[in-house]
């Protein structure tokens, strides 16, 4: 679109509405992993797993702290 000289509001439009699916498919893949894996690692038993889990949440908060995810 940049390359054909679109309109630029277009361009917004199109940008936006990816980023807004995007969006909607980070949700739906974090409470599918939260609901399984974090779940199972978290009542595992086993400490190595606990921590993976508490491990990857917390890169997960820092990620959407620096890019100011929303």
């Amino acid at each position: 679109m940049i390359d054909s000289e679109t309109y630029c509001m277009d361009i917004l439009t199109q940008s936006l509405a990816i980023q807004k699916s995007l969006a909607s498919l980070d949700k739906l893949v974090l409470e599918n992993h939260l609901r399984t894996h974090i779940v199972e690692m978290m009542t595992s038993g086993d400490e190595r797993h606990q921590d993976k889990a508490l491990a990857e949440l917390l890169e997960l908060y820092k990620l959407h702290n620096i890019k100011g995810l929303k």
